[in-house]
């Protein structure tokens, strides 16, 4: 193997070949196995099979200097008319820890062998080789098999327990300098054989066709929350904070978005969120737009207090730099960042591991999609029957404990219904 002056080692130049195929159908269909990518939203995306690399990153800024010394040694070759649509060519998937300290979780980035993607009508084949390696066949596709019978147990904490939590947690806030922390539980789902992540990225592609859908590495969700996109030269911030159950009625949920809308708790926590994601995007970019009000984002569980920041990004800010620069933003963590983090490992009783960390994409420009890894669960990679679902709740001065409980039943809707269905 050759070695670079500086003593490190220099890659093998990988060669991307892009051309265009007929329409695959649902890109969940056409994933072969249970260790395949994926990023879905609305029936358009990419799903990425095998491995041409892998970088165990311990943040995404290290994963943003693998990738770039990636990107320098890449081939790229292309039969697709017009490939400029966002997933074409090189893409590597990428799933990040929330706290950089935890050194019992892996951050990872993933270069597949092999990409399938659809959008605006189009679909492409991306294969990922080292130069001159023989051509990668299409993999057959193995059957998804159902979990059977599916059963739910408490983390570390029952619901009353956390209740307790939350409680304390307010009155610090109170007396403190702590305007917000974002407060996690954790649900245990055990299954009756492994669970395969296709079944629930089918599903929950399907259920929350306006989240994005994502599988990398035993992770699996469906997030309503875009950290950044970067797509030629914007970039945009999807920011949630401040959450409200759906009920089965049209009349009362219009009642319940309005409160949503005119609550001071929920503004509160909305507010501190927005202003830690412009304060982290200024260094990297210009023009920024941010709106003075938010916006209700209806899901088929919840309603959400919505803003969406848009910039112009630095042409040497790569998405990955971005979400660098915005994890973690007070919607997943707290303000002050420091005292919320020292809070959380004090108080959650909980390993995040790669929940509520930046999960998505990135191509050979630096453009790619960076969401918050929520509304997910991490499959137990030493027993794949077990999965560990996640739900946060931001906590403020006027937070309730029970209302609080509730917020997070609701949002382990989702992958509850996905496993159990």
């Amino acid at each position: 193997m050759r070695t670079l002056a500086d003593g490190g080692i220099a890659r093998p130049r990988l060669h991307v070949a892009t051309e265009e195929i007929a329409d695959p159908g649902p890109l969940p269909a056409v994933m072969p196995d249970a260790t395949t990518l994926a990023w879905i939203r609305r029936g358009e995306g990419v799903v990425g099979y095998g491995e041409a690399a892998r970088h165990k990153a311990t943040s995404p800024a290290d994963a943003e200097q693998w990738w770039r010394e990636i990107r320098d040694q890449l081939v790229i070759e292309s039969t697709l008319p017009g490939a400029d649509l966002p997933g074409t060519g090189f893409v590597a998937f990428g799933s990040f820890v929330f706290d950089p300290d935890n050194t019992t979780a892996d951050s990872v980035l993933i270069v597949p062998e092999l990409i399938i993607g659809r959008r605006a009508g189009r679909a492409w084949r991306t294969t990922i080789r080292p130069t001159y390696a023989p051509p990668i066949p299409t993999p057959a596709i193995d059957p998804v098999q159902a979990p059977g019978t599916v059963s739910f147990a408490d983390g570390k904490l029952s619901g009353p327990e956390w209740q307790r939590v939350v409680a304390e947690l307010v009155e610090r806030i109170t007396t403190t300098d702590l305007d917000k922390v974002v407060l996690a539980r954790e649900l245990v789902a055990i299954a009756d054989t492994p669970i395969d992540p296709r079944r629930l990225v089918s599903r929950l592609a399907t259920e929350y066709a306006t989240c994005w859908t994502y599988h990398v590495d035993g992770l699996v969700g469906a997030t309503p929350e875009m950290l950044v996109r970067r797509e030629a030269g914007l970039a945009t911030s999807r920011v949630l904070a401040g959450t409200i159950r759906r009920s089965s009625d049209t009349t009362q949920d219009l009642a319940l978005a309005a409160a949503l809308a005119q609550s001071s708790k929920d503004l509160e926590e909305h507010e501190y969120a927005v202003a830690s994601v412009a304060r982290a995007l200024a260094p990297h970019c210009s023009g920024m737009n941010v709106p003075d009000a938010p916006y209700v984002l209806e899901l088929p569980n919840v309603l959400h207090l919505a803003t969406d920041v848009t910039a112009v990004a630095d042409p040497g800010s790569s998405s990955l730099a971005l979400a660098a620069a915005l994890h973690p933003s007070a919607a997943v963590c707290g303000t002050p960042t420091g005292a919320a983090r020292a809070t959380i490992a004090e108080l959650e009783q909980l390993d995040r591991d790669r929940y509520a960390g930046p999960v998505g994409w990135i191509d050979a420009d630096g453009d790619g999609e960076w969401a918050i890894a929520l509304r997910c669960g991490r499959i137990d990679p030493d027993d794949p029957r077990q999965i560990r679902l996640y739900a946060g709740c931001g906590i403020v001065g006027g937070s309730d404990p029970e209302a609080e409980l509730a917020e997070s039943v609701a949002k382990l809707v989702p992958m509850r219904d996905a496993l159990a269905g």
